[in-house]
């Protein structure tokens, strides 16, 4: 993991302290198939069944530069698959913060919740949801909003549901977005060309 950290530091993509220790103390080798622990530390994304897969180490460092996540904070991730991200998350919040974690696919929540659980502290953190994601929370609001899928379209509720000065990451057209809301009806908005990611899947009506 040392090396697969020290090559996205040196590729300029990782470069906040507080990421840096994350990716060093939640291990990408306990998120992965048993069949691809090998492949752990190749910076490629890998299946994880149900036509997903754990996103490349480059991804998951660019998107949580880009959400500037903080201690004390509650963050939204949505689409957790392997649960890496999530478990991510978590260090970076610490014992003060909290994630709500989503994943709609069954046989994936269970999967990534099992993955995070090798991490006790961590698990203690996060509020697992197996559930479409595109209503949020409730009465919450969150400091970050990151998804791992292409958002055809972000759900009202996102927008919403973010603190003025939240950060709102996403996948959409083959780009990654950032919004920052400056006020309720405002947000700064930056786009970053060049990545491929799996569709996002909103539950029917």
């Amino acid at each position: 993991m040392e090396e697969l950290v020290r090559n996205l530091k040196n590729s300029g993509v990782l470069k906040t302290a507080q990421l840096v220790e994350a990716f060093l103390k939640v291990d990408r080798k306990d998120f992965v198939p048993e069949n691809l622990k090998d492949l752990a530390y190749v910076d490629e994304a890998l299946p994880i069944g149900e036509s997903q897969t754990i996103s490349q180490p480059y991804t998951v460092a660019f998107m949580l530069e880009l959400l500037e996540p903080r201690s004390g904070e509650t963050i939204m991730d949505v689409g957790y698959g392997s649960g890496w991200t999530t478990a991510l998350l978590a260090h970076i919040v610490g014992p003060n913060g909290k994630v709500y974690a989503f994943e709609r696919v069954p046989e994936l929540y269970d999967f990534g919740e099992k993955n995070v659980s090798k991490y006790p502290d961590l698990r203690k953190r996060i509020i697992f949801n197996c559930r479409d994601a595109s209503t949020g929370v409730s009465g919450e609001k969150f400091d970050g909003i990151i998804a791992a899928a292409e958002v055809l379209e972000v759900p009202g509720a996102w927008r919403e549901q973010l603190k003025i000065g939240g950060r709102l990451v996403y996948p959409r057209g083959g780009a990654v977005f950032k919004e920052v809301k400056k006020d309720e009806n405002n947000f700064l908005v930056e786009k970053y060309p060049g990545f491929v990611f799996v569709p996002f899947i909103k539950d029917a009506d």
